[in-house]
């Protein structure tokens, strides 16, 4: 267990349900780990709980923030030198709405985290990359990057982005061995979907999952194991030919569009 053995891993989202995960299988695997998030209690819980593995770094940011993903940036080449791998992985769900309902508001808040936080990561890591001749960058999108959803059109067009923000970086940065891939799950059991079956069934939310789970052939939702499974390989030496893919992991619901 040792494909990540002495790379440097930025995850932002790093003390979320899939962040924690991926974080501690990237230290089982041999990196040393820098987590990124919005309040540095959740940080700290989650290094708390991470960091007899391996070394552990947390750096409170906000990803909407230039400043804030100057710094995590900074202090991850302050304590280790370089960036192997960034997980681009900080996003929000929004409120579940139809279109005519949307505030601006709101709509912009999700674009603010879900794009622009992915687009300030990019232009900040990229650079570190470059110069070291390297690197492996895996964007979190959705199936909701590949396919309409109603009811959540902030995060559908947010999730559309991430998908062509990947695809041009890749492109980009090909000549400088720079990779870059986006990864696009369906339901996975996390704090998310609590929030998102509440919001599509408010009075019934069992029902919610019930109905979200019919929607996929495997039967079930992804846990944050099967998601770190696919960002592992991605970040990974095993997937070194591989960039600007865009990476379904949804129980088979893309065999349906």
């Amino acid at each position: 267990m040792t494909r990540l053995n002495g790379k440097v891993a930025v995850i932002t989202g790093g003390s979320g349900g899939i962040g924690k995960v991926v974080a501690r299988r990237f230290l089982e695997e041999g990196a040393n780990v820098v987590l990124v998030d919005l309040f540095q209690d959740a940080l700290d819980k989650t290094k708390a709980e991470i960091e007899g593995l391996g070394e552990v770094l947390v750096v409170q940011a906000d990803v909407t923030k230039e400043e804030d993903v100057k710094n995590y940036v900074n202090k991850t080449i302050e304590a280790f030198d370089r960036i192997d791998v960034f997980f681009n992985n900080a996003g929000i769900e929004g409120k579940v709405q139809p279109i005519v309902d949307v505030s601006l508001k709101d709509f912009e808040k999700v674009q603010a985290v879900n794009v622009t936080g992915v687009f300030l990561g990019l232009k900040h890591v990229i650079p570190v990359m470059t110069n070291q001749g390297s690197g492996s960058i895996i964007n979190t999108s959705s199936i909701s990057g590949l396919d309409g959803d109603p009811g959540v059109a902030p995060y559908v067009t947010s999730k559309h982005a991430v998908s062509g923000l990947t695809k041009v970086a890749a492109i980009e940065v090909a000549k400088d061995n720079i990779r870059v891939n986006s990864i696009h799950p369906s339901p996975v059991n996390t704090r998310m979907m609590r929030s998102l079956e509440a919001g599509f069934n408010p009075e019934n939310v069992e029902e919610a999952k019930k109905q979200l789970t019919q929607k996929i052939p495997l039967g079930r939702y992804g846990e944050s194991e099967d998601i770190a499974n696919l960002v592992l390989f991605l970040a990974s030496d095993e997937s070194t030919f591989i960039t600007g893919a865009q990476y379904r992991i949804d129980g088979g619901m893309g065999s349906r569009s």
